[in-house]
C-alpha cells in the first residue's frame, strides 16, 4: 500500500460502480457504432476526474459521443465551436447592464455545465484557450473579478482537427499537460460503418442519430461515487514504481526530444485506478499501467526530429518506452 491509513476500497463497491459504468458504456455505444475503445477511454478519464483531448477527422461521433454520455448520466453539455474570432468572456461568461434594475447582472457562459464539447480548441487564440483551460484546472470560472465553481461532475473534451493546421493556435505544452488524456477516434470498420448508415438513412429525415433514444442509466451521484471509489483502489508500492518509470524513461530515451511531466506519472497511476474500478479489481496491476500508458503519454512529448523525418509515430515510440522498463511481478 503507497499510502499508511488510506481506506481501501472493497469489492462489494468498486462491483458496483463497475456495473454502472458498463450500463452507461453500453448505452453510449449503442449509439456511437465501433467505438467502444474510445468509449472507454473517455469513461476511464470521468472516473479519474479528468479532461479528454479527442482527436480525428470531422465525421466521426465526437458531438454524438458527448450529447449521448451526458443523456446516459442524466448531466447537462453545452457545446463551444472555438473560431479564430472567440472571445474568452464567450467561453466563462460576461456581466450585462440590466437597464429596468439599473444593475450589472452575470450571464454565465457555457462552461458552466457538466459535459463541454470545445469543439477544435486549437482554431481560438491563447487568450480564449487559457480561458477554457483555467476553468479546467481550478473547477471554476471568474466573472468580473467574482468567482463561480463548475457543477460537478464536470469533463471537458476538447477537439482537434488532426488534417487541417492552418489558421490555428497549437496549444503549448503546459496547457496540453492539463488534459489527462490524448484520445484518438479512428473510421469505424466497414461492417460497423453499414450499421451507421443504416441507422441513420432509415426512417430519418435527418443526418444526425437522436439520442433521445437512450435513456439514463446513470447520475451525477453514481459519478462522483465511482470517482471516491477508485481512488480508494491499492497501488501497490512496486507499480507505482512501474509507473514513475515508464514516465522518467520518456525524458531520456532515444527519438523524444521532450519527455513527461511529473504530472504524467500522477494522471498514469489515477487512470490505472479507473481501469483496475472498470475491471472490478479492488487493485492495480502492471497491465493496468500498460494499458492506459500511451493515451496518457503521448501528447506529453515531443519526437526528435530525425524520428519525425524517418516517419516514426508517438504511439511506436511510447510503445518501445513500455516494453524497455521491467514490470514487476505482481
Amino acid at each position: 500500500m503507497t499510502s499508511e491509513g488510506l481506506q481501501q476500497a472493497s469489492q462489494n463497491d468498486v462491483a458496483a460502480c463497475a456495473e454502472v459504468f458498463e450500463r452507461i458504456a453500453q448505452n453510449v455505444n449503442t449509439i456511437l457504432i465501433g467505438q467502444e475503445t474510445v468509449v472507454a477511454q473517455v469513461l476511464h478519464c470521468m472516473i479519474a476526474n479528468g479532461h479528454v483531448l479527442l482527436e480525428g477527422v470531422p465525421g466521426l461521433g465526437k458531438t454524438l459521443l458527448v450529447r449521448a454520455l451526458a443523456t446516459s448520466i442524466r448531466c447537462s453539455t453545452n457545446r463551444i465551436q472555438f473560431t479564430p474570432d472567440l472571445m474568452p468572456s464567450d467561453v466563462t461568461g460576461h456581466a450585462q447592464y440590466n437597464m429596468r434594475e439599473e444593475q450589472f447582472v452575470i450571464r454565465k457562459g457555457p462552461v458552466f455545465t457538466n459535459l463541454l464539447l470545445a469543439d477544435e480548441i486549437n482554431r481560438a487564440p491563447a487568450k480564449t484557450q487559457s480561458a477554457l483551460l483555467e476553468v479546467m484546472q481550478e473547477r471554476q470560472a471568474t466573472i468580473e473579478g467574482e468567482s463561480f465553481e463548475i457543477d460537478h461532475p464536470y469533463m471537458v473534451l476538447a477537439t482537434q482537427n488532426p488534417i487541417e493546421f492552418e489558421g490555428t493556435y497549437p496549444l503549448p505544452e503546459a496547457q496540453l499537460d492539463r488534459f489527462m488524456v490524448n484520445v484518438f477516434i479512428e473510421y469505424p470498420s466497414q461492417n460497423h460503418e453499414e450499421v451507421l448508415v443504416d441507422l441513420v438513412t432509415t426512417g430519418k429525415p435527418a443526418d444526425n442519430l437522436d439520442t433521445s433514444t437512450i435513456e439514463a442509466v446513470a447520475n451525477a451521484t453514481d459519478v462522483s461515487n465511482a470517482q471516491q471509489v477508485a481512488s480508494q483502489i491499492l497501488v501497490d508500492e512496486a507499480v507505482l514504481k512501474y509507473a514513475v518509470s515508464i514516465v522518467r524513461t520518456t525524458r531520456d530515451f532515444e527519438g523524444i526530444s521532450q519527455g513527461a511531466s511529473p504530472r504524467a506519472a500522477i494522471a498514469l497511476v489515477r487512470i490505472a485506478r479507473a481501469q483496475a474500478l472498470l475491471s472490478s479489481r479492488t487493485f492495480v496491476v502492471p497491465d493496468d499501467i500498460r494499458t492506459v500508458a500511451v493515451s496518457v503519454l503521448r501528447h506529453r512529448i515531443a519526437l526528435s526530429p530525425e524520428f519525425q523525418f524517418e516517419g516514426m509515430s508517438k504511439d511506436q515510440v511510447l510503445n518501445s518506452v513500455i516494453q524497455s522498463v521491467e514490470a514487476p511481478r505482481t
